[in-house]
């Protein structure tokens, strides 16, 4: 096909374009005001429209917390709570929170003290590199607002929603269901980690 005499060079076509066919950097953005409340405080920022929340909660409001691991929801390291629901945050726009109410991993130990749940998170060794340990900790955390009499079955099926590349699930499972345990009055269990080790070996036997 003849390419007209009249056409820009091919290296300012793709600037113009963008890769696939993007929005250029020189094309204006749009922004949206939007009003969150963040672990209680609230916040009204100005973002560009395309910033999802995980982007805003870490670069503006300081709040680290949250992890960003795979960046298309596959992971669940990003996950917050918002309305008391786990979502992940990677795939939410800040607009789309806009007036929502979103707890992070901060929220569960506002004065320094560890929750219960991070607590037996530490009692039961259900963190090694820790970069999903926010993610596991929030969902976690909304399983047992909904359901504080979950089975171990009912925990297992909520936490393959995340991924975690070193505990094996095991411990944090254990974690969850101590916490689910002790809030229902139980004995809190003093399996030592070998124990518990050996008991998860005889179990896939």
């Amino acid at each position: 096909m003849a390419v007209p005499a009249d056409a820009a060079p091919l290296d300012e076509q793709v600037m113009e374009a963008g890769p696939l066919g993007a929005v250029s950097s020189a094309t204006p953005t749009t922004e949206a005001d939007v009003r969150l409340t963040v672990n209680g405080t609230t916040h009204r920022l100005t973002v560009e429209a395309r910033r999802n929340l995980v982007d805003v909660l870490r670069r503006d409001l300081g709040l680290n917390g949250t992890q960003v691991g795979c960046d298309t929801g596959a992971c669940g390291s990003c996950t917050v709570l918002m309305g008391g629901e786990p979502v992940r945050s990677c795939l939410v726009l800040a607009a789309q929170a806009d007036g929502a109410s979103i707890e992070t991993v901060e929220s569960l130990a506002p004065d320094g003290i560890l929750s219960p749940l991070q607590e037996a998170f530490r009692e039961k060794f259900a963190l090694q590199c820790g970069f999903c340990t926010a993610g596991f900790l929030m969902l976690g955390t909304a399983l047992l607002r909904q359901e504080p009499d979950a089975d171990c079955e009912r925990i297992r099926e909520w936490v393959s929603a995340n991924l975690c590349r070193c505990t094996g699930y095991s411990t944090i499972v254990d974690a969850i269901e101590a916490t689910a345990k002790a809030g229902r009055g139980q004995p809190p269990d003093t399996t030592t980690r070998e124990e518990a080790s050996e008991n998860r070996a005889e179990r896939s036997a």
